[in-house]
């Protein structure tokens, strides 16, 4: 085994075919099937399973998906940190939810920037499910979303506690008269964001079981939506203060369960860091 077949191990696996593998690691389908069959030798058992119309993973081989690359993460990282000597190079891919990117992300850049500037970041926006997942899979280095989290595998730093808030338009009824009135409307992300839970929380403790939903995936969109009266919304409350103080928007408080949010910077356990990923904990370590 080594480290190409794995590369081709993994090829086939995102796409579902030999041929296509092929094609994605520039040789011949061939040879694609004579290093499965190899690393399936090697391994002393089946790593796909093989229909006429797809290649899917079988349990072993999701086994060996997560071992391949854990190895292929290690492998890079020696070549770069190798490659860089005493200089601190790289790239970071920070994954967030939307309100962090739109409060905290300026200030990290700034930060390091002045610090690290020969290390590059990246900040992916999506929900929290979609971001812990890309972090265990490698294709983030870190991320910043909401406590708790329970997955294993993961390191966790706190970094902040928010408040959040209900908001309503300023120019219509009150919060009161609001839920009142059925269908309540609320204004919120897709599915697994922690505030959209949240609020659906806070409308369950409240008895209010019919609410009709508008999705939107933008902070400015929720805002445009919430002053326009078209529903009510939750945000934290810096959001709010810093970004749209002068919007026709009240803001009511939560209790301290559903009123406060911590977010936690979470990174894999597994294998040694990069210097790169190593300077960005330290600096929220520090704060």
């Amino acid at each position: 085994m080594n480290i190409n077949d794995l590369k081709i191990f993994e090829a086939v696996a995102e796409s579902g075919s030999f041929t296509k593998a092929a094609s994605m690691t520039f040789t011949v389908q061939s040879n694609v099937t004579a290093r499965i069959k190899s690393l399936e030798e090697e391994f002393d058992t089946k790593l796909f399973s093989r229909t006429s119309r797809k290649v899917e993973l079988t349990s072993e081989g999701m086994i060996l998906m997560q071992y391949s690359r854990q190895i292929q993460h290690l492998v890079e990282e020696a070549k770069h940190n190798v490659r860089s000597g005493e200089n601190i190079r790289g790239n970071l891919k920070i994954g967030c939810i939307e309100t962090t990117m739109a409060l905290k992300v300026p200030e990290i850049l700034n930060t390091f920037d002045e610090k690290y500037p020969d290390i590059e970041l990246e900040f992916k926006s999506d929900s929290r499910d979609s971001i812990l997942s890309d972090v265990l899979d490698y294709a983030l280095d870190a991320a910043f979303v909401s406590a708790p989290v329970n997955a294993k595998g993961l390191e966790k730093i706190c970094i902040k506690e928010e408040k959040l808030v209900i908001l309503a338009s300023s120019k219509g009824p009150s919060l009161q008269a609001l839920i009142e009135k059925e269908p309540l409307k609320i204004v919120v992300f897709d599915e697994g964001c922690i505030f959209r839970e949240r609020l659906e929380s806070w409308l369950s403790h409240k008895g209010i079981l019919n609410y009709k939903s508008t999705v939107l995936n933008s902070i400015e969109g929720v805002i445009n939506f919430v002053e326009a009266g078209l529903g009510v919304s939750i945000l934290p409350e810096e959001v709010v203060s810093k970004y749209y103080a002068g919007r026709e928007i009240k803001t009511y408080g939560l209790n301290k369960q559903l009123g406060t949010m911590n977010t936690i910077l979470v990174f894999r356990k597994d294998g040694p860091q990069s210097r790169a990923l190593q300077c960005f904990i330290d600096m929220h370590l520090e704060i």
